[in-house]
């Protein structure tokens, strides 16, 4: 800590950081940010997990709080989860405690007495998602001109979390229509781990208002003494991946992430069977099931938690003593935020063991420690042409307002942009269909509006993500989570058994009409099963799985004999499919051919749309190759390359019904919208314009 900065902040806040948190300075991000928030300015806060960057925005927040006399709810603290919100809560009350301020949070699982009290009290630090938000603007029950007329300024915590995905462009949205709301500027912050841009970042946060002085906060930190522990394993299977964690770290407290809830039931019951104290954690667990696994993980010891990403997060679970991953991230970023659970108490050490369940799992692993190893990390960016959104905010601030100008509604987002030129083109479809009634120069929420998204009073409107229908799953009167409807409908013989939170449960009775699935407990046998599609791989982390194969080694990466030997094995296989500095055209004599490009998942889908007359149409798209038409010749691949007409990728029917609010496009709209993001054009056209060496097999 720089004392400069200590003294900056309001006197009653360094009071008790001395004499209540017995701190002895502030963290060098901490410090960093004091000056910077304490200005006004709009801020980018990046620090490791458990860096501090919380009391990073908070400190300087509550001085400038109690320095300017804010009054009623003055700061917005926004997560992607609401265990995480949960979890902030109590910490952030205590600290505006302090200076006779309060904090409260407000999400889907808090009870209408709670939001009561908060519409009548007020705090001073709201807790809260987009989606709350956006219910509280649409709500009949909230004035939102009386709850934020004080708002001065908004945290988004684990804002690459929300930069990635449409809930990104979702929050932007309602921010700026909380800002004309308030009447003014609002100050934004973005709490982050390490990104690979962050200027790029900050400017997205700050939305319409790029011209706001800004600042990303990221100090120079002095790299760890001591290297982190990093091994690849080799196991084969769920069962063996359950042995091996149950003999290692005994006495341990383990958290274990896993690439789907599938998987993360199906391990928990074998860690189970061989007597180890495991809990889970996974999105379609209960609220009370999780809270009850988080709690308990944290108060133990010799134990081990089952999680997928809704751990990644900054949820306190306590001190581990391991981070454990089942196959690999798919990302650097999320392979950070892990590792960074780990190495937290003063003589430990960040490590994490890879468990992988076969050997393409083992490349995805190595290619994505490869680019660890070399610096890199993801930058991160937003999906382009967020139409859709576009369309729900039109419906929503309808709702808000009660009735909008047909001419002047797009002044609420100023330059924001969601709104791009087929903003008009919308507006005009959701007129013509209905969506919207003309009432001379105003618009109200129409018919088909009311159709589509009026239940629940236009619930379905305030959240951009949509998952399949789900089942509650109820143990007597407790909710145990959901599950989907593939494992009520199939075929079985005998009683239909599930596995949900680890445990395996006989259903007793289904009730269609109101989606409630009745259980008792049994002792084995359950089945566990979602949908979802899996995701891609990014072209730099198939470079990375190619360099490996080329015979790169990561540094500081420990493999068992079992992980070496199955990279010897991969190494083979792959032989003739890398080559130094060059895609891999395999053309057989006969047959079809493959073509080697190792570009990512979305590059690869971008050369398929493009080459119609050179890559197989019909093929499943992954991150290393293409299969090529048969009887394709190098003279071929040569001329169409030559030339290229760059094209979006085909979508699916399928797809479009998965993007929220398509049904609220124009026709074709939706199509164009998925299609720009499903491509990689910069990653293919890397590939065409780079060599090629041809390898051709004579059969």
């Amino acid at each position: 800590m720089t004392d400069d900065a200590f003294a900056q902040l309001h006197p009653g806040v360094q009071y008790h950081l001395a004499n209540t948190l017995r701190w002895d300075g502030l963290r060098p991000t901490q410090a960093a940010a004091v000056a910077p928030i304490l200005a006004g300015e709009d801020a980018l806060v990046l620090a490791p997990t458990a860096g501090g960057k919380t009391e990073a925005a908070t400190f300087p927040l509550l001085s400038a709080m109690a320095e300017h006399d804010w009054q009623g709810t003055s700061v917005l603290y926004v997560c992607p989860l609401r265990a995480l919100l949960n979890n902030l809560q109590p910490r952030l009350h205590g600290y505006a405690q302090w200076l006779g301020r309060s904090a409260a949070v407000w999400h889907g699982d808090v009870g209408q007495s709670a939001r009561t009290r908060i519409l009548r009290e007020r705090p001073d630090i709201l807790l809260t998602t987009p989606e709350s938000l956006e219910a509280m603007l649409v709500s009949t029950k909230v004035d939102p001109r009386v709850l934020f007329a004080g708002l001065r300024a908004v945290v988004v915590d684990e804002v690459h979390a929300f930069a990635g995905d449409d809930r990104g462009w979702h929050l932007l949205a309602v921010l700026e229509r909380l800002s004309r709301i308030a009447g003014r500027e609002i100050q934004r912050i973005g709490l982050s781990a390490t990104v690979g841009n962050p200027d790029e970042l900050l400017s997205w946060l700050q939305g319409g208002f790029t011209d706001r002085t800004k600042r990303v906060v990221a100090p120079t930190v002095a790299a760890p003494a001591v290297r982190p522990d990093i091994t690849v394993d080799y196991v084969g299977s769920v069962s063996n991946a359950a042995t091996v964690i149950a003999s290692l770290h005994q006495g341990e407290k383990r958290l274990v992430f896993v690439d789907s809830r599938r998987r993360a039931e199906e391990l928990g019951a074998a860690l189970r069977d061989r007597g180890i104290t495991t809990f889970l954690s996974h999105s379609s667990l209960s609220a009370a099931e999780r809270r009850q696994s988080e709690e308990a993980f944290a108060e133990a010891r010799d134990t081990v938690i089952v999680a997928t990403s809704t751990l990644e997060l900054g949820i306190d679970v306590g001190d581990l003593d391991r981070v454990i991953q089942i196959g690999a991230p798919r990302t650097v970023a999320s392979f950070l935020q892990r590792l960074g659970r780990t190495g937290r108490r003063s003589g430990s050490t960040r490590n994490c063991l890879f468990l992988c369940l076969d050997d393409e799992q083992e490349l995805l692993a190595l290619g994505m420690l490869d680019r660890w190893s070399r610096g890199w990390v993801e930058p991160i960016t937003p999906p382009p042409s967020p139409r859709h959104i576009a369309a729900q905010q039109m419906m929503a601030l309808c709702l808000q307002e009660h009735r909008i100008g047909a001419s002047s509604w797009q002044q609420w987002w100023g330059a924001l942009p969601v709104f791009d030129d087929s903003a008009g083109e919308i507006m005009e479809f959701l007129c013509a269909e209905g969506y919207f009634e003309r009432d001379g120069d105003f618009l109200h929420i129409g018919p088909e509006a009311e159709r589509r998204f009026g239940r629940r009073y236009f619930s379905d409107l305030t959240a951009v993500f949509s998952a399949p229908p789900e089942f509650a799953v109820l143990a007597g009167r407790n909710e145990v989570g959901t599950i989907g409807t593939d494992l009520l409908v199939e075929e079985v013989d005998g009683p239909r058994v599930l596995l949900l939170a680890g445990r395996s449960w006989v259903v007793t009775h289904v009730d269609w009409q109101r989606r409630r699935c009745f259980v008792e407990p049994v002792d084995s046998g359950g089945r566990a099963k979602w949908s979802g599609l899996g995701g891609g791989v990014s072209y730099e982390i198939a470079q990375g799985m190619r360099a490996v194969l080329l015979g790169s080694d990561s540094g500081g990466v420990t493999l068992t004999r079992r992980a070496q030997s199955t990279l010897d094995d991969l190494r083979e296989t792959y032989t003739e499919s890398v080559a130094a500095d060059a895609s891999v055209l395999a053309l057989p004599s006969s047959g079809t051919g493959r073509w080697w490009t190792w570009v990512g998942t979305a590059a690869n889908r971008t050369l398929q749309a493009s080459l119609p007359h050179l890559v197989d149409p019909r093929q499943r798209i992954d991150e290393k190759s293409l299969r090529l038409l048969p009887g394709i010749t190098a003279r071929d691949v040569s001329d169409a390359l030559g030339q290229v007409v760059w094209q979006a990728p085909v979508v699916a029917e399928t797809a479009v019904s998965g993007l929220k609010f398509s049904a609220a496009l124009p026709p074709g709209l939706a199509e164009r919208t998925l299609a720009e993001r499903l491509g990689d054009s910069s990653g293919a056209r890397a590939v065409v314009d780079s060599p090629r060496m041809i390898y051709r097999r004579f059969e």
